[in-house]
């Protein structure tokens, strides 16, 4: 009887608790269920193309949504059991709850979500938006033909700049992110300067084949085969651009199979048909309503408002025959003109243009042709036809476009090399604004920006220089000889043989030559050139800009001392090369790179160059040291950038135009000696100034650096330009022990430390005390202080000094980041007893090995600053060591410990 008593007691607990733990089911479900959603928006950011899904973590989400279901069940069941049966359920509920609970601890993946995927090849390209409803049909009609098993090569077609190239970018980003159909995802861009080696190449690039080089094109043919046929189960190959019949046999592309696909964009239908694309879809140019509406897009609605402007811009439209490209161009150039007489004058310039050419491939041309017309400026138009200069479908860098045209005197010549610069970009902007250069996705970063040609817009910055001014371009085509000779015309301006790797120059002696008179840039940067003819440049004599830069050249020709009208003369990354000829010749040479090659030392008759602004000796491991006096004539020097390469202070000193200085001082005098000197003129904009031994700095924030290494540091004090990023690291204080580091430093205009916002001390073993509260960088962003074992306080308060008469003493820094302590023994307070830090900006907090530290004075106003990174918990934001130490010391926010011990767990 008792036994049934106990059950019977039993099921009426069970009953009475059954809602209450339904409802904590109900809510810790709700926690998983958070949790999975946080998990699934970091796999959109985590999951990339080269990524793939940890096993874990996939079997984590597919057991969610099966505890979901399960729960759901159960729920239903409870709902449909009667007051007498409901109670045999609680034990079911507490079961679930403590799967829920095992699943939402399982679910914090500290070592992240996805992992590498090795046989992930594919690279996301940049693309733009694409117009019309024709265009999104045909990416539908693409896509079904490259998940269909049947369907196995796609020939896309279509006239230049119909969007195939854009369209098909869409496909291979789109591909990438389907992670189970495609191994690999190869985009090739073949052009019209197309050769089988080429071919071989860039294929071998992309699936990591190692060419020896001295194998015959048949071979190569075997090993990409083979590669393709084995390694790679599923791929898809796009080649983007064919003009020709190509024979995939002879390239080494297998026959499709196995699911794999062959997808080619072309101008011809005859490519299509020898190829043998089972499927051919044609790219058809914009309908006239779509075409109008993305011209609208461009140039702004706002043209209707004008009188009589609508039926002409229409007209203008309808000149562009429906290509996006032409449409593009046109509109961005005729945006913010809202006079109708321009309008009109631009109709009739594009009617002309159009009645002067024949077939349809010359009127894309000539519809590009219209926007540089009007330009307008002659200097403009030659700084894009520039951009021509460099390969096809290559990403240049800004600074390297803009320095161009500064040496070609394409940018008026102001005092300031700055000024040059910023002038040089807004040209540039200009370009990108009338849609002739493009950005990339994904290359604009603090370093600056790339830009690239349109293909078509390419064609017809060549189309131009085919005439006058006259360029003979064969950039990136894999040369391996230079062009016969009779390329080498008298009226050539201008010559790029650029990223030709495996290019030599063995024109025999006893040949003539090149004779080009008019020549005034010759680009051979990033071939493969290792001697040139002593005689090369004999004829070249208007020659003005030289670019050797990236060649494995051993020994320059002493011709090149002759060339009397050269302004630039670049051979950074020539690793090999040790000596340069005499430069006493060259009197209006104005740049000198010789970064990352191998000379000893200077090269002879540096002193003479009188017009010389950019100086670049950076990177010479044996280049030691510029003697005394050498820089002291280049008064015209604006860039002095000379790395590890130790300079005198005096000598820096006297140059008064100096804008950039990146280089080493001997000691802390010389520093003195260079920073009395600026005294009354304005600081450099720019400098990275090293003193004393060499140090290593991952990063540098900043454009003002200074960095101090093994330097003694004496009472007498140290005078430095307004700072922004300091760097201190194993200096000696020999000084009073009760001076703190900073009251050594003074500013060049007696100012506080206000412009200083990254410091980092490292090992200053002698140092007892950092700041007194009248040197406080206000400002700072970021302290870092280690491996200092004698530093006892950050902030000493000196005798005598007060606040105002407060009770408690506020050091404000109001922009302070990131504050780390690491491995100082001594440390004995921040600041002092009743002082404290008010840092509302912090978010990291790093504090290891400080063992007598026993109380953190910060006023953390802001704690929800202080956080996880949110890609997971791989490396806190905050990181305090010892566990024993975070329960020992005293926070002065009373609620420190409990929102910040949360986030700690992971790093103990």
């Amino acid at each position: 009887m008792d036994y049934f008593l106990n059950k019977i007691d039993k099921h009426l607990d069970n009953h009475r608790s059954l809602d209450q733990n339904k409802n904590e089911l109900k809510r810790k479900l709700n926690d998983l269920n958070g949790l999975k959603e946080d998990i699934e928006s970091r796999l959109s950011s985590e999951l990339q193309p080269t990524k793939k899904l940890k096993k874990g973590v996939q079997i984590w989400l597919e057991n969610v949504e099966r505890i979901n279901g399960e729960i759901q069940s159960l729920d239903g069941r409870i709902g449909e059991s009667s007051a007498l049966t409901r109670g045999f359920h609680a034990e079911d509920v507490l079961m679930r709850m403590k799967e829920v609970e095992e699943h939402i601890q399982q679910g914090k993946f500290c070592e992240g979500l996805v992992v590498d995927n090795p046989r992930r090849i594919g690279q996301v390209l940049s693309t733009s938006t694409l117009s019309g409803e024709a265009t999104k049909l045909c990416i539908e009609e693409i896509s079904q033909c490259l998940m269909n098993d049947e369907v196995r090569k796609i020939g896309v077609w279509g006239m230049g700049g119909v969007g195939k190239t854009s369209i098909m970018k869409h496909i291979n980003n789109q591909l990438l992110k389907e992670t189970h159909k495609f191994d690999v995802v190869i985009w090739i861009t073949v052009s019209k300067e197309m050769s089988l080696a080429k071919l071989q190449k860039d294929l071998a690039s992309k699936l990591d084949v190692k060419f020896s080089g001295n194998e015959c094109e048949t071979t190569r043919a075997g090993m990409l085969f083979e590669t393709l046929s084995f390694k790679f189960s599923r791929f898809v190959m796009i080649l983007d651009d064919v003009w020709e019949k190509v024979s995939l046999e002879k390239v080494g592309i297998p026959e499709s199979s196995n699911g794999s696909k062959l997808v080619l964009t072309t101008r011809s239908l005859d490519v299509c048909r020898h190829v043998g694309c089972n499927r051919v879809i044609q790219i058809k140019p914009l309908a006239e309503e779509e075409a109008w509406n993305l011209f609208l897009e461009i140039v702004g609605g706002n043209i209707l408002n004008i009188p009589g402007l609508e039926p002409v811009a229409k007209s203008i439209t309808k000149h562009c025959a429906g290509l996006p490209l032409g449409v593009i161009v046109v509109a961005a150039c005729m945006k913010g003109l809202d006079d109708l007489f321009e309008w009109r004058n631009a109709l009739k310039e594009l009617s002309l243009a159009r009645q002067s050419v024949n077939g349809l491939e010359d009127e894309v041309i000539q519809q590009l042709r219209f926007s540089y017309d009007r330009l307008k400026d002659q200097k403009l138009q030659h700084c894009f036809l520039n951009c021509a200069l460099y390969p096809a479908g290559f990403a240049i860098r800004e600074i390297d476009l803009v320095h161009l045209w500064i040496a070609e005197g394409l940018v008026e010549e102001m005092n300031s090399r700055q000024a040059e610069y910023d002038m040089g970009c807004a040209i540039m902007n200009r370009l990108i604004n009338n849609c002739l250069l493009e950005v990339p996705t994904g290359t604009e970063t603090e370093n600056g920006r790339c830009v690239k040609m349109h293909d078509l817009v390419r064609d017809m910055a060549l189309h131009i220089t085919g005439g006058t001014p006259r360029f003979l371009i064969k950039a990136g085509m894999r040369l391996t000889e230079p062009p016969d000779l009779q390329d080498w015309r008298k009226d050539l301006e201008k010559v790029s043989l650029m990223e030709n790797w495996g290019l030599q120059l063995p024109y025999p002696l006893e040949i003539s030559p090149p004779k080009c008179p008019m020549l005034t840039t010759l680009l051979f940067s990033g071939c493969n050139i290792q001697s040139i003819p002593e005689g090369f440049f004999k004829h070249m004599h208007g020659l003005k800009i030289l670019d050797l830069s990236a060649n494995p050249i051993k020994n320059l020709p002493d011709s090149i001392a002759n060339l009397k009208n050269l302004t630039a003369l670049l051979l950074r990354h020539c690793r090999s090369l040790e000596k340069v000829p005499s430069l006493s010749k060259l009197k209006v040479l104005k740049e000198l790179n010789l970064e990352a090659t191998s000379i000893k030392e200077i090269p002879c008759g540096m002193k003479n160059l009188l017009k010389l602004n950019y100086l670049n000796l950076n990177g010479i491991g044996d280049l030691h040291e510029i003697p005394d006096r050498a820089l002291s004539k280049l008064s015209c020097l604006q860039d002095l950038i000379v790395g590890e390469t130790l300079i005198s202070g005096e000598d820096v000193g006297g140059l008064k135009k100096l804008e950039i200085l990146k280089g080493r001082f001997y000691d802390l005098h010389n520093l003195n000696a260079y920073v009395q000197a600026l005294h009354g003129r304005e600081e450099p904009l720019e400098y990275i100034i090293r003193v004393g031994e060499r140090g290593w700095v991952e990063q540098i924030n900043t454009r003002k650096y200074i960095e101090l290494c093994g330097c003694n540091i004496y009472t007498n004090q140290i005078i430095l330009p307004h700072v922004e990023e300091l760097y201190i690291k194993e200096c000696n204080l020999n000084c009073s022990e009760g001076y703190p580091l900073f009251s050594r430093f003074i500013l060049i205009s007696l100012s506080t430390f206000s412009s200083l916002k990254f410091l980092d001390i490292y090992n200053c073993k002698s140092m007892k005390k950092l700041f007194s509260p009248n040197c406080l960088p206000l400002n700072l962003q970021e302290l870092s202080v280690s491996e200092c074992n004698k530093l006892e306080e950050i902030i000493a308060i000196e005798l005598g000094w007060n606040q105002s008469g407060k009770a408690t003493m506020e050091f404000h820094l109001p922009q302070l980041r990131l504050f780390s302590l690491w491995n100082l023994p001594k440390l004995k307070g921040i600041c002092s007893v009743n002082g404290v830090i008010v840092c509302d900006s912090l978010e990291i907090i790093e504090v290891r090995n400080c063992p007598k530290l026993k109380r953190m004075p910060l006023n953390l106003s802001q704690l929800d600053n202080i956080r996880l990174q949110p890609s997971g918990l791989l490396s806190p934001l905050i990181c305090i060591k010892p566990k024993e130490w975070w329960e020992s010391v005293e926070w002065d926010h009373p609620n420190a410990k409990s929102i910040l011990e949360p986030l700690l767990r992971s790093c103990w």
